[in-house]
């Protein structure tokens, strides 16, 4: 599957926007107000966004459960309703750009839109490619028990089980690996 550098940053900015969910009760949210969300616009170098106050970041917070129930999906079709759904109250309009020194490349949000309807666009399309592609099991979450992270399995045989992020699966190679040691000496 080709992934341009437009929907290779669109996903990078999703599954941070999902993984920015606090995981318990305890830790903190990603995205607790909106200084938060300005860094997390620049981070991702998400551009026309403009001011950012605190209905953008009620919006992006609403959209951000919605791309969650992207990744909880259990198949292409209901994967592709909420996408649908997003996409389209998004208000998306498609344009060809070459802005900040990239070369063309397409951004679906409408000019002027809000920081939501701009991620709800451009993330939503990223993820369209991959039900479009028959890919949609490519969007996963960590398998690790104590883990539930959002990631997109790029390897080339869909086989990545874990995120990259906490060294998930690093830690449970080495438990089982101790496991079979223990047993093996016991």
């Amino acid at each position: 599957m080709l992934i341009t550098h437009d929907t290779r940053c669109a996903l990078d900015t999703v599954v941070d926007l999902v993984n920015s969910v606090p995981e318990d009760d305890t830790a903190p949210d990603g995205l607790p107000d909106v200084a938060a969300l300005q860094e997390f616009v620049g981070t991702h170098e998400i551009s026309d966004v403009g001011v950012l106050g605190e209905p953008d970041l009620a919006a992006v917070l609403r959209i951000r459960g919605r791309f969650a129930a992207v990744f909880a999906a259990p198949d292409a079709r209901a994967a592709a309703q909420l996408i649908n759904d997003l996409v389209a109250a998004a208000g998306t309009t498609p344009r060809l750009t070459d802005h900040d020194g990239y070369d063309w490349h397409i951004h679906y949000f409408a000019p002027g839109a809000s920081v939501a309807d701009h991620l709800a666009a451009d993330c939503g399309m990223a993820l369209a490619f991959f039900v479009v592609a028959g890919e949609q099991e490519r969007l996963r979450r960590c398998e690790a028990p104590d883990c539930r992270r959002a990631f997109v399995d790029l390897s080339r045989n869909r086989s990545r089980r874990y995120c990259d992020s906490r060294t998930c699966g690093n830690r449970l190679h080495v438990a089982a690996y101790r496991a079979r040691r223990k047993e093996a000496a016991g």
